[in-house]
């Protein structure tokens, strides 16, 4: 029998819910493409329900202590001595959210003398040491296009609001205000602008197409160009590097996994060679952009606005610049944790579970390290330093 240690994030500070806003979530089975949603034997939870803090366990507890398993939930996982490094030593199975990593490095990957496999609840496993997963043998799997879509309509909302200067003037709202000169004094209309995507994977290209539809000039770039007829279709402009796409895009969306070659990407020098006055948006990860280079750059109006839900370290200190920089529009990593992405990852999590521990071989798409190598999704998306 196994030992899964399962971190998430806190419950409401009101406490776990006992009613919703909604009664019921859309049916999806399919994703743009084709992909089928998870499809586990079955679920012991509601979808629609809060499942991603510690209470929800992700709705596994009965599947997993009716097999004889044992599951440990905590959302301590940072610090000396935290309940994630304390239960590690013995777990078997990890599992956490990209909104509240527990970070598998190679240290802790080292002392977990029993772990096999490293489950991402969500998409985007940059939290887990790579390298150090190859090395030891750890497979490692995340529950792939569950929660993009979330995260494209995130990224057109705080596409919005920047441009829209929607956010400062909610504020003047609820000051009591009515101060429209203020309000519209930094409020322009997203029509005509050049609109482009660092990386036009399954949230990249959902976010162009949600975009088209507002009579943008749409631009991208990414190690795997799309097919012509796709081009085509929506209009885009196919840049070699985000350095060649950059000058001519009003607005920047970067959708790109964090890796060796996005690592610190927008730099003092990525910023400079921007528009005056573009608006940047990183709901990917927070390393792609250096962090005190962005706040220069709102500070100094080189960049009009900032907006997106990735920070390092996550949760981010108090402290973080990004927190009272001006002109952003910053949220904590809520992207791809809806009620309705939820759903699908919490059943994807079962599924690759049960795929697991019956011996079957997971899902090719919910690969990122098995056998001792990148895989499935993780080699198309991914690269290792070693």
């Amino acid at each position: 029998m196994a030992k899964v240690l399962c971190v998430l994030y806190d419950d409401p500070t009101d406490g776990y819910p006992t009613e919703y806003a909604r009664d019921d979530l859309p049916a999806i089975d399919r994703y743009p493409g084709g992909q089928t949603t998870p499809t586990p034997e079955g679920i012991d939870f509601t979808p629609g329900h809060l499942l991603g803090s510690v209470s929800g366990e992700l709705g596994l507890r009965a599947y997993l202590e009716k097999a004889g398993h044992t599951l440990v939930v905590t959302s301590d996982k940072d610090g000396d001595g935290s309940a994630f490094d304390r239960e590690l030593v013995d777990a078997d199975v990890v599992i956490s959210q990209p909104f509240w990593p527990a970070y598998l490095t190679p240290e802790r990957i080292a002392a977990a003398k029993n772990l096999k496999l490293a489950v991402t609840a969500g998409i985007g496993s940059d939290h887990v040491d790579l390298d150090a997963a190859v090395a030891h043998g750890v497979t490692v799997a995340e529950v792939t296009f569950s929660n993009s879509i979330s995260v494209a309509e995130h990224v057109v909302m705080m596409t919005l609001s920047l441009v829209r200067n929607y956010l400062p003037s909610h504020q003047v709202v609820l000051d009591g205000g009515w101060n429209i000169a203020d309000c519209v004094a930094r409020s322009y209309d997203l029509e005509g602008m050049h609109v482009g995507t660092v990386a036009a994977g399954r949230i990249g290209l959902a976010v162009l197409r949600r975009l088209a539809p507002f009579g943008v000039k749409l631009h991208y770039t990414d190690r795997h160009r799309l097919p012509r007829e796709l081009e085509d279709e929506l209009g885009l402009v196919f840049h070699e590097s985000a350095a060649a796409m950059v000058p001519y895009c009003d607005v920047v969306t970067v959708n790109a996994p964090l890796h060796p070659e996005t690592e610190g990407l927008f730099d003092d020098g990525l910023l400079a060679l921007m528009k005056r006055g573009a608006y940047l948006i990183n709901t990917a990860r927070a390393r792609i952009a250096d962090r005190d280079a962005v706040d220069r750059a709102l500070r100094s109006g080189r960049l009009a606005g900032y907006a997106g839900d990735v920070w390092y370290p996550q949760p981010a200190p108090a402290d973080h610049p990004w927190r009272t920089m001006p002109h952003h529009g910053m949220t904590p990593h809520i992207s791809g944790s809806s009620l309705s992405a939820q759903a699908r990852y919490a059943a994807g999590t079962r599924e690759i579970l049960e795929s697991w521990f019956a011996g079957r071989p997971i899902r090719d798409e919910y690969l990122i390290v098995d056998g001792g190598a990148l895989a499935g999704t993780g080699a198309h998306s991914y690269s290792v330093t070693k």
